[in-house]
């Protein structure tokens, strides 16, 4: 999820280590992750074409995915994956290997998936960067997200009616609409997510 900036290799400042590790683990899954794609979409008979454009994504962007050529963002792996019917865990490695996503503002850290009768949850570490925030596409109906704040104020939920929670509040919301996180201020937001997925 991470896009070149275009800076010549010389001008670009120092990377840390720890993010530099964090990049290139996000890079060598995404071979991984696009196999996983390619083998959800052929198995319920969805063309390329037909894919990108129910998910809103361009068929060269998903077609680098699923060759593993680009490194894929977490707004488009949600809305592929809500097209597919599936929950984001779907086509990341399993949370002992902790797969980490990045979109606009939001990285998330899959923690845990379990499942209980009639649905599936996922649990994430979050953090939301200060600055511009980040819309995330619908997950298909019924998704619910809740969101335990540690630190930093949190605005997210609809895009039509965000709400907001400082640390140690709670938000939730359900996500079959276009929706939102922005950290407030210039503190970065650290939180859990937990997603609720009903199961057919």
């Amino acid at each position: 999820m991470m896009h070149d900036s275009g800076m010549p290799t010389a001008d670009r400042p120092p990377v840390p280590q720890q993010e530099a590790a964090d990049s290139g683990r996000l890079e060598e899954g995404a071979a991984a992750i696009g196999r996983r794609v390619r083998l959800l979409r052929e198995e319920r008979a969805i063309s390329l074409s037909t894919l990108a454009r129910s998910a809103g994504v361009g068929k060269a962007t998903l077609s680098g995915l699923e060759n593993g050529t680009r490194n894929p963002t977490l707004e488009t792996l949600y809305a592929v994956t809500a097209q597919l019917g599936v929950p984001l865990g779907a086509v990341l490695a399993g949370p002992a290997s902790a797969p980490s996503v990045r979109g606009a503002a939001v990285r998330a850290t899959l923690l845990e998936v379990f499942t209980e009768a009639g649905a599936t949850y996922e649990l994430y570490r979050m953090r939301v960067a200060p600055g511009p925030g980040q819309v995330s596409p619908p997950h298909r109906a019924g998704v619910t997200e809740h969101v335990t704040v540690f630190a930093g104020v949190l605005r997210a939920g609809p895009v039509d009616a965000p709400l907001s929670a400082a640390a140690g509040g709670h938000l939730r919301w359900t996500s079959d609409v276009p929706h939102c996180y922005a950290a407030v201020g210039d503190e970065e937001v650290t939180a859990s997510l937990l997603l609720r997925y009903p199961r057919d």
